[in-house]
């Protein structure tokens, strides 16, 4: 298992991809974090094989921004298992905020 695949998938939508935080905070920006361990497999009283979950935030000011569907694209191109969790709207930084949960 290798993380840096989600960064690698991301890097093809835009090139303002941080890892826990932002990179640059432009009008359009992602951010990628592993949160937590999603499943395990044990055998002999080891860890055998282990499934990273984590989430990819996409900040934009943009209504019906094209790199929604492009996020979405790479990571299934990627072979990265996802869903998307929320799409809020931040008063206080007018962002649109998109969080999807992923796993590897």
């Amino acid at each position: 298992m290798n993380i840096n695949k989600v960064a690698e998938a991301l890097l093809t939508v835009t090139d303002n991809v941080g890892h826990y935080t932002a990179l640059y905070q432009t009008d359009q920006y992602i951010v990628w974090a592993e949160d937590t361990q999603a499943d395990a497999v044990w055998a002999d009283g080891r860890m055998q094989e282990q499934a990273i979950q984590g989430t990819i935030d996409y900040f934009t000011r943009s209504e019906n921004d094209p790199n929604v569907e492009r996020i979405q694209t790479a990571l299934n191109d990627a072979d990265i298992s996802f869903y998307l969790n929320s799409v809020q709207y931040e008063d206080d930084t007018r962002f649109i905020h998109y969080e999807w949960v992923w796993s590897l």
